[in-house]
């Protein structure tokens, strides 16, 4: 059995996450550029077996597009041409980034940490990779 990898896709920053190979645990991978994202996803691709990948999918709490929304869909139709045999889900981000805050409080997180916001998003991609994996 492959991995299930999530991103939580940003504009400048893209958060991964990654669960084992028995799909029990979600891990926090990295925080990567964006315009390094699919570099980053070919190598890591080669290096893993993933059989799924989630991408965080930004809606408002109505169900309407955020103004994230489209740069969201061109990241999966691109993705989607790169990595053809990959399946690719969307699973909710709502609230995700907010969890991840608040999270890093419980943790006792410094607070010079939890102002680096790759940690946000990399907390951010483990919160829906966990959430998808416990619905399984």
């Amino acid at each position: 059995m492959g991995r299930i990898l999530c991103i939580d896709y940003g504009g400048k920053r893209t958060g991964i996450a990654v669960s084992d190979p028995l799909r029990i645990i979600a891990t926090s991978l990295t925080t990567v550029e964006t315009k390094q994202l699919f570099p980053f996803l070919k190598q890591y691709f080669q290096q893993e077996q993933v059989d799924l990948v989630l991408v965080g999918e930004p809606k408002n709490w109505d169900e309407s597009d955020t103004h994230a929304t489209p740069l969201v869909n061109a990241f999966v139709n691109k993705f989607k041409k790169d990595f053809p045999a990959m399946p690719v889900t969307m699973v909710d981000e709502r609230y995700t980034s907010k969890m991840a805050s608040q999270a890093m409080v419980e943790m006792g997180m410094k607070k010079k940490d939890r102002q680096v916001k790759g940690n946000v998003d990399q907390i951010a991609a483990t919160i829906m990779l966990q959430e998808y994996m416990r619905n399984l």
